[in-house]
């Protein structure tokens, strides 16, 4: 599999590096605004070509797929433009910055022909696949509620991309989308959604604190903050047991499942497993396109279309709710 890479930031080089790591994959070519970083991006991974603009990566005939990790407002031009000339895509998350732009981007995927994938490289991770399965077979019970905190301290810059509304800005795209997603994943999407935060003065939300209902009655807790410390501490409460996820919750390092094991005598005796995970970074999402191309597929089953149509819809019924619009989307629906 031939890869282009379009953007050259920091996110691009680890998956540069995954995709020489994985099996199959080539890196032939990368394309920057800046031909001198793109240059110099080549040469550090060692690609046979690099290009000032992206014109010439849709362009060339040698490139299979493309890596898409400019900022968030030019996902949606940059994945229809390499979707037009045939190229399969692997774009940063969010996908895009609306509902609107996703359902076209998947949408012009299908019709071409070509593998459209969000890069949640979190729902490709072993572990997070073994979180899951356990809870689909019912090993902690039915499921009652999930509590995530994702917070990082940046600190407020208004220079800073994070609380720049104009290059899709704010805690919740960036960090909120990781515990949401792992939400989603083991209790599905929401019946209705409540929402609390704030915003800094150029309009991005730093701080969103969600809960919502699941269609099963569970209900899901997530927060996100671009300004605080604290440790990532993620809980699966179940009928059964209980399941702690270890770790930042986008790159979990462990769990600890704690089965009921008396339940019928009242006296709730817990067994105590612990379980250690394949961790090999972006490695997992390369291996799982590979994997789908090889196969034919048109979509991802460990990144659905839909789930990341869901996902981008409770995104932005949350900003909606926060007042958080960006310049490039149309004037806000009511809520």
């Amino acid at each position: 599999m031939r890869w282009g890479l379009l953007a050259a930031g920091s996110i691009a080089h680890a998956l540069a590096s995954a995709i020489t790591q994985s099996e199959g994959g080539q890196l032939v070519a990368v394309a920057a605004r800046d031909g001198g970083r793109a240059a110099e991006f080549a040469a550090r991974h060692t690609i046979p070509r690099s290009y000032e603009g992206y014109g010439a990566l849709y362009d060339d005939p040698e490139v299979d797929a493309v890596y898409i990790s400019s900022t968030h407002p030019f996902h949606a031009e940059h994945a229809l433009a390499c979707i037009a000339v045939g190229k399969h895509v692997l774009v940063e998350k969010p996908l895009t910055l609306t509902v609107k732009d996703t359902e076209a981007v998947l949408a012009a995927a299908r019709t071409r022909g070509v593998l459209a994938m969000e890069a949640m490289w979190t729902r490709c991770q072993p572990i997070i696949l073994d979180i899951a399965d356990r809870v689909r077979r019912g090993e902690i019970g039915s499921v009652r509620s999930f509590a995530a905190a994702f917070t990082v301290p940046f600190g407020y810059d208004e220079a800073h991309r994070l609380f720049d509304l104009a290059n899709g800005g704010g805690a919740l795209l960036d960090l909120g989308i990781y515990p949401i997603t792992l939400a989603h994943l083991l209790l599905g999407p929401p019946t209705h959604l409540h929402v609390l935060g704030s915003t800094v003065p150029t309009g991005a939300d730093d701080l969103v604190a969600l809960q919502w209902m699941s269609a099963d009655g569970a209900v899901a807790q997530v927060v996100c903050d671009s300004q605080s410390h604290g440790a990532s501490r993620t809980v699966i409460r179940g009928t059964g047991g209980w399941i702690e996820v270890h770790g930042p919750v986008h790159h979990p390092e462990s769990f600890t499942v704690h089965t009921d094991t008396d339940a019928d005598s009242g006296r709730h005796d817990s067994a105590v497993e612990n379980v250690q995970g394949d961790r090999r970074g972006y490695l997992h999402e390369v291996e799982e396109f590979h994997r789908c191309l090889r196969e034919g597929l048109l979509e991802s089953p460990l990144v659905p279309h839909a789930d990341t149509v869901e996902i981008m819809t409770v995104l932005e019924s949350a900003r909606r709710e926060l007042g958080v619009r960006y310049p490039q989307e149309d004037a806000p629906l009511h809520t």
